[in-house]
């Protein structure tokens, strides 16, 4: 009971952010907590805190709420989606993830977890056994790869004359 009451009121608030929505918050933090009851429980203190873990825990959940959300209205809406506009996006997904293929395994790793998996640079640092400061390096150089890789795709301003 303890365990609850130190963590869901943070947990509840980050939901909610994530979501928009109460009822969906309160059902995700009390999923994360049942989740710890079960056998099979994916939480190990040797690799994280049980803080971190919950919160990753509500992140995840709160992700898939939203994306099952964003593809039931996709499925209704079919009338938005062109055959260009489906193309154009194809295309621009394959250009970023060969992007990402192509950086060098540090800075592609270090990427990943920042931006895909949301971890912060101490995560980061913690799970590469690198130093925060070559962390942050790493993912430096890694954006600037992108950005460098990735500047055809970027829109261009208008030009006012």
């Amino acid at each position: 009971m303890r365990l609850f009451d130190d963590h869901h009121l943070p947990l509840y608030r980050f939901a909610w952010r994530l979501t928009g929505s109460a009822a969906d918050a309160e059902d995700i933090v009390q999923e994360c907590f049942l989740a710890l009851l079960r056998p099979g429980c994916g939480f190990d203190p040797g690799r994280t805190s049980l803080r971190t873990y919950l919160f990753g825990a509500v992140r995840n959940q709160a992700l898939n709420r939203l994306r099952r959300r964003e593809e039931a209205r996709a499925i209704e809406s079919t009338d938005d989606r062109t055959p260009e506009t489906e193309a154009l996006r194809d295309e621009m997904a394959g250009a970023v993830a060969a992007a990402i293929a192509e950086l060098p395994e540090s800075q592609r790793e270090v990427l990943l977890l920042a931006h895909y998996e949301q971890l912060s640079l101490a995560e980061i640092a913690e799970i590469t056994e690198l130093e925060v400061t070559a962390v942050k390096s790493r993912l430096q150089r890694a954006r600037a790869t992108l950005r460098e890789t990735l500047a055809a795709y970027a829109p261009r301003p208008e030009r006012t004359i």
